[in-house]
């Protein structure tokens, strides 16, 4: 196939770096042939775009709706100055090393995420790496027996219990998180094993997020999760991702679980997230 644009495969799985193109400037047909790529690849990585909030939102919104627009996720406070990484009343702290698990978005919501667009603004020196895992080849690499059993499982998801696996109660009041994801309402319940709605693929449904399988007490339940993540999570299913200021990314939340890493805080870092809002027809939990 002919595209405007190169495709350079990353090492694992998943994934490739596009070059040969601006993300401000695609026309339709190109746009097309990068959305088949993405379905393809689950993570695309564009070098040295710089965009600026409208342009990515606006790329975002090519994919379909937005859950939001675009949020910083970074340790530096509007004011300019650093969090610090020790204080153990900042929500945000306590979030940013919370998502150093491995998690899909949103799964802890009534509707998964389809996708994010993630920018660099400013890196750290050393540190600081994502990474993705791909999940429909941890689905391939399972043994036959392994994969019976997950056919009839499912978790809950949710915010509160991954962030109070790191000791988290959330301020219900004042400070400078949004609150986002700590809601009181139900408990998604998703099953263990995702088709994919575009590619028919199956994968995966893991990460920190999942917890309480039915059918299972809660030890023998953590123990088969946290088993699950350490299997699928491994060399060639995983990437992680030296952030260039100007980098752009790409990923598909319905078949890749994602990982922030530590860093010097001492040091800023600023990223940009738009979150790509999943189809209610697809990306529902079950009903129970």
């Amino acid at each position: 196939m002919t595209r405007a644009f190169d495709v350079t495969p990353l090492d694992a799985t998943f994934g490739a770096v596009v070059t040969g193109l601006r993300l401000v400037a695609i026309d339709d047909a190109t746009w097309r042939d990068l959305h088949a790529t993405w379905l393809e690849y689950a993570l695309l990585v564009f070098p040295g775009q710089h965009l600026k909030r409208d342009e990515q939102i606006a790329f975002a919104k090519r994919f379909g709706p937005l859950e939001f627009d675009m949020a910083a996720i970074s340790n530096v406070r509007s004011d300019g100055t650093l969090r610090i990484e020790t204080d153990q009343t900042d929500d945000v702290v306590k979030v940013l090393k919370g998502n150093m698990g491995w998690h899909a978005d949103s799964t802890y919501m009534p509707v998964q995420a389809k996708g994010a667009v993630f920018s660099a603004e400013t890196v750290p020196t050393s540190g600081g790496q994502t990474g993705w895992a791909d999940m429909r080849a941890a689905w391939d690499a399972l043994d036959a027996p392994t994969r019976a059993k997950l056919e009839g499982l499912s978790a809950r998801h949710s915010l509160h219990y991954s962030q109070s696996k790191l000791g988290h109660v959330p301020k219900k009041t004042g400070g400078d998180y949004s609150g986002y994801g700590f809601h009181d309402g139900p408990v998604p319940l998703r099953p263990l094993v995702k088709t994919h709605p575009e590619t028919g693929r199956n994968s995966l449904l893991i990460g920190r997020h999942a917890h309480a399988i039915p059918g299972m007490d809660f030890a023998e339940s953590e123990r088969f999760l946290e088993g699950l993540v350490d299997f699928a999570c491994r060399a060639p299913r995983v990437y992680h991702h030296d952030w260039v200021p100007g980098d752009a990314v790409i990923w598909d939340n319905r078949c890749l679980l994602h990982q922030a890493t530590p860093f010097d805080m001492t040091q800023p870092r600023v990223m940009w997230h738009s979150r790509i809002a999943g189809d209610p027809v697809s990306e529902a939990g079950l009903s129970s």
